[in-house]
């Protein structure tokens, strides 16, 4: 872990923030959902994320690229880091415990590694990384239980949505290289807005938003997850990057596990069952096995919900 800044606990409090903002996420989800459509909930956390992360940008000065081939890789960006994992999130949600999505969702350096073996075969396959596939999946499939696998129901469906949200996050942590050079809330900033711009028809179209009756408590819960879990969490993000480096920010990862269970617990009431405790465990131990590095080697962040 590389420091360059005098006050470690402050950026180990910072750490500790984004945790605790990206693990919140899905709690917000929970709410938002009970009375606002999955396209039009994540429709407008794209929309007002997206804003406020431009607001951001223009008050620091950074200009923002004009060329067409780097607005399309935006648009490429913005279908694989939240216009198809947000939106499936969401509408999983609907049907599945926040606890369960965050721990599902946390697998994201797993996918990763398997994706870049399969496909650009730059990473490494060594035992401890085999370990944590293998320990990784192995949760997966404790979570969603074998139960399920026998009922085939909607449960399973939602579940396997979020695998497939969180196999589109480590799609988007690949694609992610092709913005070096960027300042790194230009790609965040223009991918949030990109989503908007896709998912905004949709929500007319489908959803007819002025129509809609949502609550005060999902109202809230879409400004939080906008406002905190997706544009304050950035900011704090690529804050870290600088001052912890990648592999101290990437701790992240596993924990926002707890604390987003935890959440879910606290203020949802929700619970695990014996099995999905013991893929908790499993999961936390694949995604640690992924991202904590060997001495030098550089890790990827990973992403959240």
């Amino acid at each position: 872990m590389t420091q360059q800044n005098p006050s470690l606990a402050r950026e180990l409090s910072l750490l500790l923030a984004l945790a605790t903002l990206w693990g919140s996420s899905y709690t917000f989800i929970k709410i938002g959902v009970e009375t606002i459509p999955p396209v039009t909930l994540i429709a407008a956390r794209t929309l007002i994320a997206g804003g406020i992360l431009l607001a951001i940008l223009r008050y620091r000065g950074v200009r923002l690229p004009r060329d067409r081939a780097t607005w399309g890789q935006f648009f490429v960006q913005a279908w694989l880091n939240s216009v198809v994992p947000f939106t499936l999130i969401a509408w999983a949600e609907q049907s599945v415990d926040a606890g369960l999505a965050v721990i599902l969702n946390s697998a994201t350096p797993i996918f990763t590694f398997l994706l870049t073996v399969l496909i650009t075969r730059h990473e490494q396959v060594t035992l401890r990384k085999l370990f944590g596939v293998i320990s990784g999946l192995t949760g997966i499939c404790l979570v969603i239980g074998i139960e399920s696998l026998a009922g085939l129901g909607e449960s399973l469906t939602a579940q396997i949505a979020i695998i497939l949200a969180t196999i589109c996050y480590a799609g988007a942590a690949i694609f992610s290289k092709n913005f070096k050079g960027l300042d790194p809330a230009v790609p965040a900033a223009d991918s949030l807005i990109s989503g908007a711009v896709i998912l905004l028809p949709v929500s007319l179209l489908v959803d007819r938003p002025w129509e809609l009756d949502p609550s005060a408590a999902s109202v809230l819960a879409l400004l939080a997850l906008s406002a905190f879990s997706t544009a304050l969490a950035f900011a704090i993000y690529f804050r870290l990057v600088q001052t912890l480096g990648s592999v101290g920010t990437t701790s992240q990862a596993y924990l926002r596990v707890p604390i987003g269970v935890a959440i879910g617990m606290v203020f949802l009431g929700e619970t695990l069952s014996p099995t999905a405790w013991i893929g908790f465990v499993c999961v936390i131990l694949g995604v640690a096995a992924m991202t904590i590095p060997q001495r030098r080697a550089a890790v990827m962040p990973a992403r959240s919900g």
